[in-house]
Formats: C-alpha cells, structure tokens, sequence
C-alpha cells in the first residue's frame, strides 16, 4: 500500500505520521506541508496518514523535516510484510493501562472530597498520594502536547486539560505545604456563599484527577474507533486465495499463490477461489463474481473468457492462465480505492478542539490579567493568587471532557440495543447534513440470494410435479440458481426422489432419470437440442421473467416441455417501508447496482426508488459518489459487498449491512447489524439526536465556565460553591446523555 509513484513533473508520496491527539493537529500539518512549492497535502487523523502530491523535485525527507518542525513525526509506511507490521501490538493498550490505574486511584479521591464522612484525620495527604501520579504519569500525554503547542504558538484541548490539571494539582500543593489546608482535621465544609477569601485552606485534586481520567475515557474510545481504519484495507487482502494448484512441466503443484507468475496455467475445481486475474484455457463453469460486480446471478463462462482472482468457481473444473498478479490484480486495486477514498475523505473537526483554540488563551490571558490586577490595585499576594488561580481551575474542562464520550457511549449503547454500530464521534458529524442515499441493490434493498419466485406448469401438468421433479435433479448440482430450486422443493415436500445418470451440460443445465423418467432443467436451447422446444405459452412466460431482468429455466421430461421456473434476487420484506422513511427524513434514494438495467428498474419500482443507475462496476461507485459530491450533494452510501467498500469509504457516511462482507463492514462508519435497511433510516436518527446532545453539553459546559470566570476574577469564588458548580455542570451533561437511552421507544 505504500504510495510513492514517481512522473516527470509529478509524483504522490504517502507518510505516515504520529503524534496527533485531535483533529486540529491534522490541520496543523497540512498548513505546514502546502506552503511547500508545488505541494497538496490531505492528513487523515482516523488513520494517521498524509498523502502528498506535488510537482518538481520534492524530497520526501523535505516533507518528513516539515512535519517534524510542526512536533509531530513522520516516515515512509514499511512493507506490508515487514515484521513491525506482521507483529503488530495493539496501540491503544498502553492508553488503556492508563486509563485504568489512573481510574482506581481518582475514584477514592472524588469520593473522599465530596463525602465530609470520608474526611477522616489528614485525609488531604492521602488524596494527595493518590491524585499526584493521576496528574503527573497520567495526564502526561496531555502536558506533552501542551508544551508542543505552546512551542508552535497554538492551542487546543490539551492545552486547557494541562493547563486547568497543573493550575488545580499547583494551587492544591501550595495550600497543603504553605497554606493551612495541610493542618490534620482539615474538611471541606459545604458553604454556598459567595465571598472573598484567600483560598490558603482548599485543595483541588479531585478536580485535577477527575478531569484527566475522565479526558482518558474519551480519548481511550476515540483511539479504539480509529484503530479499525485501516482494518477494510487487512480484510479486503485477505479475501484472496492463500494457495494455488499451478501445472508446470506437466505435473501439478500446490504453492502459495505469491509463487505465481504470468503464464503459470492453475487449477481451480469447483467451490474454490481463482487465485489471480487471468483468462481460461481449458473447461467451462460458473463464476460467482458478486463481490466485484454486485451481479447476483453467477456469470457463465468458458475458454479465452477472462476471470478474477478471488472470485469463486461455483460450476465446472477449469484451466486458467495467469494474466495479472500482485499489486496489478483487480482486487489490489480495489484496495488501493479504498485506500484513497479513505484517505481524501474529509475529517470533522471536533468541536470542542475549535472551541478550545480560541477558549484557551483567552482564559490564560484572564488569569494572568487577573493576578496582575490584584497585585496592582494592592490586594494580598495569597488574594491575587487565589483569584488568578480560581479562574484556571473554574475553567478546567470537567464537563467539557464529558460532553462527548458521555453522549457517545450512551448513544452508540442504544444504538447497539437498536443494531446499529456506531464507529466514532466524527460519524455524526456527517449525519446531519446527508441529503442523498446511494443504495447498493444485491443484499441491501434485496436479499442477496436466489430465491425461486413462480413456478408456471404447461396446461396439462401440475406445478407441484414440476417443481418436485425439477427439484430433484437440480439437488445435485452446486449452481445457486440450481440451489434456489432444490431449497424450495425441500421445504414444500420434504425428502425428494433420488437421480440417475446425473450429468452436468455445461453452460445450459443438467439431466438425469428421476422416477424412470428422463429428465432435463436448464435454458431453453438445451430443451430444444433435446427435441422438447417450449410451448408459445411457456415461451412467453420465460420471455417475461427475462425483460423484468429475473432469471428462468424449462424443466422437460418424456420429450416434452412441463413448465418454467423463474428465479431472482427477491426484494426484502422491509425494504419498501424503508424507503418510504428515507423521504421522511429529507433523503433521496438512488439505487446504485453492478446489476443489468432490467432488474434494477423492476426492484426500483417495487420499493418506490425513481432514480437507478445501473450496470456499473467498483471503480465506477466511486465515480458516482464523487460526482453527486461535487454537485453539492451530501452522500450517505449503504451496501454489504466487497464491490461496495471503496465506495463506502468515499461517501460522506458509509453504512454497511452487518449481514455482507467484512471489507464493506471495516470500510464504513456504522454497520446495521440486523440487515434490515430500516435501521439506516433509525441510524441518521439515532446519529443526528447523539450529535444534538453533544453540542448541547458542549454548550452549558462552555456557558458554565463563562458564567463563572467573572466570580472568580473578583475573587468571589468560594471553593466549595466552584465545587459544587463544577459538579452541577457534569450531573447536567451526564443526565442530558442518558437522555438517549429512551431513543426509539
């Protein structure tokens, strides 16, 4: 997946970088590496990745230079076989180990600062011990980015975490060795009244820890959301054949596939996947080709007909040569679409980050204001530094490191009740302005599967002997169209009568003897071959199941034509009330289909859909998202297939089916565990309420400590009333989150 293509003039290198914390980093870094001549960078905070274009001369360790002025790190990506990434550790489990002790130890600091029986004899010394590794070894990824932007002039959440933890952990060391909260029998009585005070006698490390766990949580399920980006990527590769059976000096070999190389003839037998793109030479079969093109009816295919690797052979034993191997073959490409489409994707920039930007120096700028006003107008030192510390502390972003992954966990918890996983916070910022849904057909407003729809008998026949004895005889093939017959004829008679003399005709059906009779299933050619031509009336039936884009077969026996079997993909149940409740919300549905135009147009009119695009492969999905983007459109994308990933990535929101692929499922930002397309519409639902409830806390958090700040610059702030105040703030977030646990009821 490395990318550092090389044209005269032009070139793209891909970096991958550490360091970032939020959002606004990522937008730092591109600042920094487009005022570089000739150069446009896109950086993705979800998978900590920069890709660079530019024109000229560019040195890639000019670009790694760039970044690293910026604080942050950057490399050229390693093989995908080197041992750093064939080992790979799980990077969020130093995050968690964090997170966890600084947990257990903040929990009995809270508990003892705001329980008075708790308070017992030097209470305050042991609140220490426990807060002072929180606040240090704890936030210390906090303090690290804080000193990197202070370093580049810049400022966001983690400068106020930092600066809010160190000005409470400060203050709350000054009182307890120089002021006389240190003396033993000290307690935190509960005074709400508004007064001057020099503040000597009061001690902050709940507030200081408690802001740091709390931060960790959120940052801890932001980092476990992120770590899945690049999982589509790992699981489209591994869709691939691991081995191959190769003929080489007329001998066959089992090697893995990677030995391959172009003009190597391999063997696939039926139920197998085609190891690498290549053309057949010898046989005929059936290729299930879904997964690249979304068609649902397995594609015939025989000798010079061309063929894709990781495709499955659902029919007869063939020869393949190979035409295409590695990073040529059209499933890597694949993998490089959805790579770009990751990448280029635009991020949404965490609102509490853009807030802090502006929201931090400001409170630094007061605090110091602050101070020096009181030493000027000849206050105490202990006064002035109690008012100039206050604001710090009233500042500290207690609720603000609430807001978000309160309301994301209970509204992702609901969400999972409902079947539907929720990615992370940056999901919902898409949800909100979505105004056009692109619907892959197969397996999403279909069910993916064939299923027999009618069985239409000659005059004199029943449509129960027909479908029983062409049942029986298609029970032996592996054919899906095959299996559909056989499904339905189980179910409706149970045990079906055995076969003789079974033979598979290549690419126009099968024969056998089933009760003494002589036997035939398949395209109306084999019928006539077989001097058993179709009626006009079954020839018409047939002529109709093909215009409506549905799929039919004849079943002949004794010489002559007994009926007609139509099969299709069937449209689910829920699907048209799904559509409906898309219109409800403001979408407009667009049925997007690998499919023939026929079947597309008839599914479309059955579940309401005015608007197909049809016949179109992986490389041309994303080409329709792009397009409908760039007029201005809004795209949520939903689909369940391989052939759906890259353009799920691309989409604004991608929602995949929790019934598809793995790769569609990693290349989106919610899967829709139930399968059923009524939960993409609760899915927006869900999402635009969850991204409401975030703005909302992010707002009383901010309005709280705008309301505040003026009491503690007059020095009015009596510890216990910022106490209490701080805690009313958080109760309010909290309980605004849980809010959406009665979502859907």
């Amino acid at each position: 997946m490395t990318t550092a293509t090389q044209h005269p003039g032009t070139g793209q290198v891909e970096l991958v970088i550490g360091g970032m914390t939020c959002a606004s980093c990522a937008n730092r870094i591109e600042r920094k590496l487009n005022k570089l001549d000739g150069v446009t960078a896109t950086v993705n905070y979800a998978t900590e990745k920069a890709r660079v274009d530019f024109t000229g001369d560019i040195d890639p360790a000019e670009l790694i230079a760039t970044v690293e002025q910026a604080g942050y790190t950057a490399q050229l990506p390693k093989p995908p076989d080197t041992p750093t990434e064939t080992q790979e550790a799980d990077p969020t489990a130093s995050l968690r180990t964090r997170l966890l002790i600084s947990l257990a130890l903040t929990i009995p600091v809270i508990a003892m600062a705001m329980i008075p029986a708790l308070q017992f004899r030097n209470w305050q010394w042991l609140s220490l011990t426990l807060a002072a590794p929180v606040v240090v070894w704890g936030a210390w990824p906090f303090h690290k980015a804080a000193w990197t932007n202070l370093k580049h002039a810049t400022a966001t959440m983690d400068t106020l975490v930092s600066v809010g933890t160190l000005a409470a952990f400060g203050w709350s060391l000054y009182a307890l060795f120089f002021g006389t909260a240190g003396e033993p029998g000290m307690k935190h009585p509960f005074e709400f009244t508004i007064a001057r005070m020099d503040g000597t006698g009061s001690i902050y490390l709940e507030a200081a820890a408690g802001v740091t766990t709390f931060i960790l949580a959120g940052r801890y399920f932001e980092a476990r959301s992120k770590r899945r980006a690049g999982a589509a990527l790992k699981a489209l590769l591994e869709l691939g054949a691991k081995e191959v059976s190769v003929r080489r000096d007329g001998t066959e070999l089992r090697i893995p596939v990677d030995q391959l190389s172009i003009g190597d003839e391999f063997v696939v037998r039926p139920g197998e996947k085609i190891a690498t793109d290549g053309v057949i030479v010898e046989g005929s079969s059936a290729v299930d080709a879904s997964m690249l093109t979304g068609e649902s009816v397995p594609v015939e295919v025989t000798v010079d007909d061309a063929v894709t690797g990781a495709t499955v052979n659902v029919g007869g034993r063939i020869i393949v040569r190979a035409t295409r191997i590695g990073a040529d073959t059209q499933l890597a490409q694949m993998a490089k679409m959805v790579e770009d489409a990751q990448t280029g994707k635009a991020q949404a920039q965490r609102l509490a980050d853009r807030i802090s930007g502006i929201f931090v120096p400001i409170v630094i700028a007061l605090a110091v204001g602050t101070l020096g006003f009181w030493l000027g107008t000849g206050g105490s030192v202990a006064a002035a530094f109690t008012a100039g510390v206050a604001v710090l502390i009233i500042a500290c972003p207690c609720a603000l490191g609430l807001a978000t992954p309160t309301a994301l966990m209970v509204g992702t918890g609901r969400g999972a009740q409902l079947g539907i996983l929720i990615k992370g916070p940056e999901v919902l910022e898409s949800t909100r302005k979505v105004d056009t849904i692109v619907l892959d057909k197969t397996g999403t407003v279909t069910t993916g599967k064939m299923t027999l729809l009618e069985v239409i008998p000659a005059d004199d026949e029943s449509t129960d002997d027909v479908l029983r004895i062409a049942g029986a005889l298609e029970h032996n093939s592996e054919h899906p169209i095959a299996a559909a017959i056989a499904k339905e004829a189980q179910q409706r008679f149970g045990a079906l009568p055995e076969v003789d003399d079974f033979a598979n005709v290549e690419g126009l059906g099968v024969q056998g003897v089933v009760d003494g009779r002589a036997v035939v299933v398949g395209r109306s050619r084999l019928l006539a071959d077989w001097s058993a031509p179709l009626s006009e009336e079954l020839s018409d039936a047939l002529d109709d199941a093909e215009a409506a884009g549905q799929t039919a077969v004849a079943v002949a026996w004794d010489g002559k034509a007994r009926g007609v079997l139509v099969v299709a993909d069937a449209v689910k149940p829920t699907s048209v009330e799904a559509i409906a409740q898309f219109k409800v919300l403001g979408l407009t549905p667009i049925l997007l289909t690998g499919d023939n135009a026929r079947a597309a147009n008839t599914i479309a009119a059955e579940v309401g859909i005015t608007e197909v695009i049809a016949e179109v492969l992986p490389a041309d999905k994303v080409d329709v998202v792009k397009r409908l983007q760039a007029e201005g459109k809004v795209v949520a994308m939903v689909g369940d297939g391989v052939n759906d990933a890259a353009a799920l990535a691309q989409a604004d929101l991608g929602m995949s089916m929790g019934t598809g692929t793995d790769v569609a499922i990693e290349a989106s930002d919610i899967t829709l565990v139930r399968g059923d397309l009524r939960a993409a519409a609760e899915a927006i639902r869900l999402s635009r309420r969850t991204l409401a409830t975030i703005k909302g806390n992010l707002f009383w958090a901010f309005a709280y400590n705008v309301a505040a700040i003026p009491l503690a610059m007059a020095g009015l702030l009596n510890p216990m009333l910022a106490g209490a105040a701080m805690a009313f703030s958080s109760v309010f977030v909290v309980s605004n989150s849980l809010r959406l646990r009665r979502f859907g009821r």
